[in-house]
């Protein structure tokens, strides 16, 4: 064994610990780090530290909004080496999204170049695009230099960077936020901040409102890629409650004619986040693989402004219906996830809801309020006491100008001839003689005036709370000017609606023409549909190796329903399935199949129809049909088995139920003793000591039982009555003749 001994003269270096402590406590350091500096945004300015760098340096190099715009390979070498340790690709990255107009709502840089567009395309390389501050940007900067916030030493001690930004408006909500950090997330829509503003003047006059009371301003998000926003008030207000939540929102599109009763759909506006490429190429998969039954082609004609044209596969086919099928299968509708996940004013993480972070926006905007009015207080009563000097100077000028002239320490003298400070003193000394000489006692007095009356009323604010409040809102006042409803910028883009109640599903079947076809499903799971009837099973062709397992008629409206031993049921399209010209197309390709799991039963959806489901353990009920009806991959699980599985689902076409166990024993019982479920594992049919459930029957008391021999003979049991007994008893041992597979059918019949 080798022993590892620490360099001389540094026995400290190897520290004796448990590794999982050591991993746990280094991880937690991790997870705080990036929590804290990199993927939550701060409830004050809404931004992340990279994005409120980026703002401060632009700041810094003094790239207002009036001025040339600069290299952007510039901004991002001076962020990277001043404030920012990290890649330049990733502070670029930052920089880009603060200018596009379709990812925020109110840009925060001007961006000239290629910045990127809706389509998904990148920006180009930052040393051929330039930027320089937006003037919602300078909103949110305005007093930096008036110790309106906190600063902090950069990463390399070497300058100072702002905790925070004074934030002139709502940005956290206005522009919304998203970033995943260790075991937490945060995603925030955008907002109108006129909007915002107008809930904050309502919390100032009344602290009491509610978030209902707030939702009479902030009706919902506002995208800057508008929209339709179809989620229900009160799904809206209970997200804007606890923080967390969901909006629906849907591409905005009207109805073209194009002659003789056609018409083409024009979407002008898509969902936020949504790359209009991408929804173009997903669209156009949705005609190819035929799953857009009313969809016939798709076309971008997009310019500046967004124009997708849709264009119905019939004329017959309603919009509105067309469109409700197309929100359900592609990104023309989205969900947009709401997690308010910030970071406090003392940097702790929390989920806040819409009056939480507003207060916390209206807290910070009083301390910056009340922090910039000490130091212009501070800057007032400098300038006071170097003008009550200046005075003095000017009402004795001729003996200033001789003690300048002929002493030797002309301050000393000041100060000790006229009581002067050394500030005084010093201002006296810098003003040049001409300045003096032209220097009106008036004029000193006016501004000695104006600055004497702009001390007292800032005094005044600073001993007042109420007052405070009250600038504030002025403040804010100022700010909805800036980006109210009457501007450009400020127009609200996401409407409000209400999702139209038509049924696509039904509209697609009847654009499907009803044909009788047989479905064909092989031992293998390859499954085809042939037109008509067959009749002649033999002559059906199948893989080597492979032969029939099932074959059912049906017609292409139907909705085929496949159960599976698992305990789930699977929907097909009766329309949508293989052409039996070839082998068909493997079934566990078109579904979540697992190859462990057998197929017990397929047949065509009837409306108003029942089942009788049955697992191998020996419990089942009556599952109506509709409730098995899932056309997701996954299918849908109705009954709850165990290891052994599902044994059989029937047709509820009588009122008795037959049932034969492993060890051949039947028992008959009224089928009124099952209950109806749309899902579980059901009531206990038969006991059994060993084995399971082998087959069941179930028919009328009328017509009486019978069973089906292994050569496709009926075979009348008149004397059925002496099997009947109570449910979940053991039963009785099966009759003479019974087939000696125990099954009432055989297995394929």
């Amino acid at each position: 064994m080798t022993v590892h001994t620490p360099p001389p003269g540094e026995p400290d270096r190897i520290i004796d610990e448990p590794l999982s402590e050591a991993l746990s406590r280094r991880y937690l350091a991790y997870a705080l780090s990036t929590i804290t500096n990199r993927a939550l945004p701060d409830v004050r300015d809404g931004l992340k530290p990279v994005h409120r760098r980026v703002l401060y340096a632009m700041n810094q190099m003094r790239l207002n909004p009036d001025a040339a715009a600069r290299k952007c390979a510039k901004v991002v070498g001076e962020v990277m080496g001043q404030y920012h340790p990290h890649g330049d690709q990733a502070i670029y990255d930052a920089l880009v999204r603060l200018a596009q107009d379709f990812a925020q709502r109110y840009p925060l840089v001007n961006g000239q170049g290629n910045f990127g567009n809706i389509d998904g395309d990148n920006a180009a390389a930052m040393r051929y695009t330039e930027c320089k501050l937006a003037p919602a940007a300078q909103l949110l900067l305005e007093g930096i230099d008036e110790d309106a916030v906190d600063f902090r030493p950069t990463y390399d001690g070497e300058d100072e960077e702002p905790v925070v930004l004074p934030a002139g408006f709502p940005n956290l909500l206005a522009n919304g936020s998203s970033g995943i950090a260790v075991g937490m997330a945060t995603s925030i829509p955008p907002h109108n901040a006129a909007e915002l503003i107008d809930a904050c003047l309502l919390l100032l006059d009344n602290p009491d409102a509610t978030t209902a009371d707030l939702m009479a301003h902030v009706q919902g998000p506002d995208f800057p890629t508008g929209g339709v926003i179809v989620e229900p008030r009160a799904s809206l207000l209970e997200t804007y409650e606890t923080g967390r939540g969901g909006v629906r929102v849907r591409a905005a599109w009207s109805r073209e004619d194009t002659g003789r009763g056609t018409y083409q759909i024009v979407v002008t506006e898509i969902p936020y986040q949504v790359k209009k490429a991408d929804l173009v190429e997903q669209l156009a998969g949705l005609i190819e693989t035929k799953k857009a039954a009313l969809l016939g082609d798709v076309r971008d004609e997009s310019a500046e402004d967004v124009r997708l044209v849709l264009e119905p596969k019939s004329r017959n086919v309603e919009p509105e219906v067309l469109m409700e099928s197309l929100f359900r299968l592609s990104a023309l509708e989205s969900r947009f996830p709401v997690n308010i996940n910030v970071l406090d004013a003392r940097g702790t993480p929390g989920v806040m809801g819409l009056k939480q972070a507003l207060v916390a926006f209206l807290e910070h905007r009083r301390e910056v309020l009340v922090r910039r009015g000490r130091h212009r207080l501070a800057k007032i009563e400098a300038r006071l006491h170097i003008l009550d000097g200046l005075l003095i100077a000017f009402l004795n000028l001729d003996e200033v100008i001789r003690i300048v002239r002929y002493e030797d320490e002309p301050k000393a003298k000041l100060i000790a001839a006229f009581e002067l400070t050394e500030i005084q003193a010093e201002a006296i000394l810098n003003t040049r003689l001409r300045q003096l000489a032209r220097l009106e006692e008036m004029e000193i007095r006016r501004e000695h005036a104006e600055l004497s009356q702009e001390r007292d009323e800032l005094l005044k604010m600073l001993g007042s709370d109420k007052l405070q409040w009250r600038l504030v809102g002025v403040g804010l006042k100022d700010v909805r000017g800036v980006l109210g409803p009457e501007t450009t910028l400020g127009k609200r883009r996401s409407i409000f609606a209400e999702a139209p109640t038509v049924d696509p599903d039904a509209a697609i079947e009847a654009m499907v023409v009803r044909e009788p076809i047989t479905v064909i499903l092989s031992e293998r799971g390859w499954i085809r549909a042939a037109k008509g009837k067959v009749e002649d099973p033999s002559e059906l062709k199948f893989k080597e190796g492979d032969k029939l397992a099932f074959l059912v008629p049906a017609e292409t409206t139907d909705k085929l329903l496949i159960f599976a031993t698992d305990g789930r049921f699977f929907t097909l399209g009766c329309d949508k399935l293989p052409s039996a010209r070839g082998h068909g197309e493997p079934l566990r390709l078109m579904l979540d199949l697992d190859d462990k799991v057998g197929i017990l039963a397929v047949f065509p959806h009837k409306p108003g129809s029942k089942r009788l489901l049955a697992s191998r353990a020996g419990y089942g009920f009556i599952l109506p049909e509709e409730e098995a009806i899932a056309f997701r991959r996954a299918g849908k699980q109705v009954l709850n088995v165990d290891a052994k599985g599902a044994a059989l689902c029937l047709p509820v076409t009588g009122d008795q139920v037959a049932v034969i166990g492993d060890n051949g024993k039947i028992l008959i019982f009224p089928l009124s003793e099952l209950p109806e479920m749309p899902r579980g594992k059901g009531v206990k049919l038969q006991s059994y000591r060993e084995g399971g459930l082998r087959d069941a029957l179930v028919f009328d008391s009328a017509e009486g039982a019978s069973w089906i021999d292994p050569a496709g003979r009926t075979r009348a049991w008149p004397e059925w009555g002496q099997w009947a007994g109570r449910r979940a008893s053991a039963g009785k041992v099966a009759p003479k003749g019974f087939p000696a597979g125990k099954r009432f059918k055989p297995k394929q019949a």
